[in-house]
């Protein structure tokens, strides 16, 4: 299978060094002529991970995203959602004809309010058999330090995420499949947004004790969430045996591509989101969080794209909304948490 990677970032350069690591040539799409060429010369990339060093006999490096498509079995998109039609709209719609495509996007693309499958299927007619997720607790600087981390690939069909998979399966990274596309996708945008959250009551100077009470509740509200949103298999502590290894159940809620995800989003350092409501927290402006953060926190639009499609579901989610009002309706930080205080449980 050959892979072609959308993406330059943290994420993406992680990615690439997985499967480099298990000696695939990969076909890597990188906009940015610098970057590019620094890669080819220096055999790492110079924005992000710089600590990773790449066999560049393995990398095919383009700036021509249509041969790049057309040269790969399956492409992985690992761009912020914000960018996605800005790269893929002046694409012909059947570009993506007999491809696979692996996404790694964790927010909702804002421009049309859609998740990336549903975007790709009006605008390309692509099938959702041939779209697959890959979601996780997996910090990309973890991958670099070559930490185990855990990642689940999602697909309609298992056996077909399971022949992905496999190829991203190394020594530090365990993989997991489901066929939840769209809970592991809506999770991903959802625990973003609670990871603001966490950073501002950081920045609040609340402690430990209320931190964990307000992960609980954006669990909760994420589990509320998911049901409204016709996600079936989200019981905690109910499990069926799987495959032939007995100790091996199926996933729940509780698994890592839902609750864990949403832990070491809103605790660890390492997260842009939970940075970013810091800034907020400690009284910046959205504006200039963003220029101070330099890089893309996916929570933020999430915010404003979950309280649009909320409409349409009408889950619950004071905390959700709270976050949303901060940053979009300049309700004040400090205000918003007090508001908060008396709700959770």
């Amino acid at each position: 299978m050959r892979f072609g990677i959308i993406g330059s970032g943290s994420w993406g350069t992680a990615l690439v060094k997985i499967l480099t690591d298990n000696h695939l040539k990969v076909n890597w799409w990188i906009r940015n002529a610098g970057v590019a060429e620094h890669l080819r010369k220096k055999n790492h990339n110079p924005q992000y991970l710089s600590s990773v060093y790449f066999d560049v006999n393995r990398l095919n490096i383009s700036s021509d995203l249509e041969n790049l498509i057309r040269e790969s079995d399956c492409l992985l998109i690992a761009v912020p959602s914000a960018y996605i039609e800005q790269i893929f709209d002046s694409l012909p719609v059947d570009m993506f004809k007999g491809k696979k495509i692996l996404s790694a996007v964790k927010g909702i693309l804002p421009g049309k309010n859609l998740l990336l499958n549903d975007y790709l299927s009006q605008q390309f007619q692509f099938k959702n058999d041939d779209y697959f997720t890959v979601m996780g607790p997996c910090h990309a600087e973890e991958i670099a330090a070559e930490k185990l981390s855990y990642l689940t690939f999602s697909g309609n069909s298992v056996t077909a995420a399971e022949e992905i998979a496999i190829h991203f399966s190394t020594d530090y990274l365990n993989t997991i499949t489901n066929n939840d596309i769209y809970g592991v996708q809506y999770a991903a945008v959802l625990k973003n947004i609670y990871a603001l959250g966490a950073g501002m009551a950081h920045g609040l100077e609340y402690g430990d004790n209320f931190l964990s009470v307000f992960i609980a509740n954006c669990a909760d509200e994420m589990a509320g969430f998911l049901l409204k949103a016709g996600i079936s298999h989200i019981e905690v502590g109910i499990h069926e045996a799987l495959g032939s290894v007995d100790e091996k159940k199926s996933a729940n809620y509780a698994a890592s591509v839902y609750l864990g995800d949403l832990l070491v989003t809103c605790y660890s350092l390492f997260s842009r989101n939970r940075t970013f409501g810091n800034m907020i927290g400690k009284g910046y402006s959205v504006n200039a969080a963003k220029l101070e953060l330099n890089m893309v926190a996916e929570g933020y639009n999430a915010s404003q794209c979950l309280y649009r499609l909320n409409q349409h579901f009408k889950a619950d989610m004071p905390i959700a909304d709270t976050i949303y009002k901060i940053l979009w309706q300049n309700v004040n930080v400090k205000e918003g948490f007090k508001r908060l205080e008396v709700l959770l449980v």
